[in-house]
């Protein structure tokens, strides 16, 4: 069984930073990529950021130049570091971890910037 836990969110003003991170547990060896998504009220579930099991990364257009995935394999945690935040960054985060036959999700962690 694969667990996911989020820590880091928090309430910050606009042009603030948070980080925040993602620990893996459980059989996690074969895994594909984590990924963090984000969703807003009324809004759908979208990707934020994504790192592969190699180490390639990919972000959305929106957060490009301001947050940054990061992996580390020997605590098998994720971290997302956001900078320069924007009260349209305002959404909980979730991280998930893709495999071949599964996908896993955290139970999300909240972030709010004020402006």
């Amino acid at each position: 069984q694969v667990q996911l836990v989020e820590s880091g969110g928090g309430l910050v003003q606009a042009g603030g930073s948070l980080r925040l991170s993602c620990a893996a547990s459980g059989s996690i060896f074969f895994y594909n990529a984590m990924n963090w998504y984000r969703q807003a009220p009324g809004n759908q579930r979208e990707l934020v950021a994504g790192i592969t099991r190699g180490g390639s990364t990919n972000y959305a257009d929106s957060v490009k130049g301001r947050f940054t995935i990061s992996g580390d394999n020997a605590r098998n945690t994720v971290h997302l570091q956001m900078n320069s935040l924007k009260p349209e960054d305002t959404a909980v985060y979730y991280c998930n971890l893709i495999f071949p036959h599964d996908t896993y999700w955290g139970q999300g962690t909240q972030v709010t910037v004020s402006a």
